[in-house]
């Protein structure tokens, strides 16, 4: 869906005048312009459906299950996830129009196609290019992965800084939000378990393992 740009400028000149400014003073003269074209970007998935974004499918790869005493068998799927650590991302927060921003984590157990891992970092950026809250977010991405791969189970954690809650009313500047989307596999509470711990787990920059290039 595309931005209108002109009506954008036409309200953001309207809501200068309305707070007793003057629209065509040297320094806001370009403003509703520049306002514009933020917009056009922070709102670009509006309409989309964030499994769109998954772009890069592929058969997931056999694994092989070996049975006590017998030989090894292959088949399509195992119980393995994938997690995707500290993706970055930022929002609007439709409440008070105000941007919000953090990390993702996202997990998933394959079922036959699994994702190239740019697709799912494109997901988040679909889902979060739109008036959002992060509880619905959280569940969008979730959805989305779940429906555009048939995931077997789906585990999403934001870990969020809101606007509206570090620049006006009681200012909290070092609070975060933590949501948590489960599906499938990942609802039940060892498997949910096993990737928190994952997610917590340190980084190799944490402890001096990372590369120094």
């Amino acid at each position: 869906m595309s931005v209108d740009r002109e009506r954008i400028e036409a309200a953001v000149s309207e809501i200068l005048a309305a707070i007793g400014e003057d629209p065509e003073r040297e320094g806001l003269l370009e403003t509703p312009r520049r306002v514009a074209e933020l917009y056009a970007e922070l709102f670009g998935g509006v309409g989309d459906d964030p499994a769109r974004a998954l772009r890069s499918v592929f058969a997931a790869p056999a694994v092989k299950q070996v049975a006590p005493g017998g030989p090894g068998a292959a088949t399509e799927s195992g119980d393995q996830p994938v997690l995707i650590r500290d993706i970055t991302f930022r929002s609007i927060c439709e409440h008070h129009f105000l941007p919000f921003e953090g990390v993702v984590h996202v997990a998933y157990v394959p079922s036959d196609r699994i994702a190239g891992l740019g697709s799912i970092v494109s997901v988040v950026e679909s889902a979060s290019s739109r008036p959002q809250l992060q509880e619905r977010l959280t569940d969008d991405i979730a959805d989305a992965i779940e429906r555009g791969l048939g995931a077997r189970g789906v585990l999403v954690v934001v870990d969020a800084k809101h606007g509206c809650v570090s620049a006006r009313g009681p200012r909290q500047t070092r609070s975060t939000t933590l949501t948590l989307a489960a599906r499938g596999t990942l609802v039940e509470p060892a498997a949910r378990a096993e990737i928190t711990a994952l997610i917590a787990a340190p980084r190799s920059d944490e402890h001096g393992g990372g590369d120094e290039r």
